[in-house]
């Protein structure tokens, strides 16, 4: 089993029921699933571009990606609805908390001047929304084999009610918010 998923069972969840004070363990909030996106605008041009973001994403999270497509037409930007414009990567269970314990530990330590994750970045129901400049940072990607350098989103989906339950869980979990 996870590391990570050891310490929420063990650690997290009984000191989060202690101190908001749930009638119930369901009520204890939980990582339901983690969303790591990769927006390419330039795949509408070169098809080899996604290929090449879906090999890196399929390499830093361990599952294969999915290619996302446009939901609408947009004349400035020369897009048509159902053309190829990113990848994302929906992680669950086990993979889940490999990843998260990879990014929280070696990634972004790894990243330059690195004094912590904003605690700001919940969107009021208690998920939180992580832009990382350049994959780079993570041990999977080989710094010669990239073509270019492309950041992605992560977003961590919680079961928390609010904000506060949520940054006490990713806190406990091991997130590094800046101080």
């Amino acid at each position: 089993m996870a590391r990570l998923k050891v310490k929420y069972t063990e650690e997290v969840a009984p000191a989060l029921f202690k101190k908001f004070g749930y009638k119930s363990t369901m009520q204890i909030p939980r990582i339901d699933k983690v969303v790591v996106n990769v927006g390419c605008g330039e795949a509408r041009e070169n098809a080899k571009v996604l290929d090449a973001v879906v090999k890196d994403l399929s390499a830093i999270t361990g599952q294969k990606a999915v290619i996302t497509l446009a939901k609408k037409s947009v004349a400035n930007f020369k897009l048509r609805e159902g053309m190829p414009v990113g990848a994302k990567v929906t992680l669950r269970g086990d993979k889940m908390w490999e990843f998260l314990d990879r990014l929280f530990n070696v990634a972004l330590p790894r990243v330059r001047d690195f004094r912590g994750i904003s605690a700001n970045a919940f969107d009021g129901r208690g998920n939180y929304a992580l832009g990382i400049k350049e994959q780079l940072i993570f041990p999977e990607i080989e710094y010669d084999k990239i073509d270019k350098i492309r950041g992605m989103d992560v977003v961590i989906c919680t079961t928390a009610q609010t904000d506060e339950e949520a940054r006490e869980l990713l806190t406990l979990v091991g997130a590094p918010f800046e101080r």
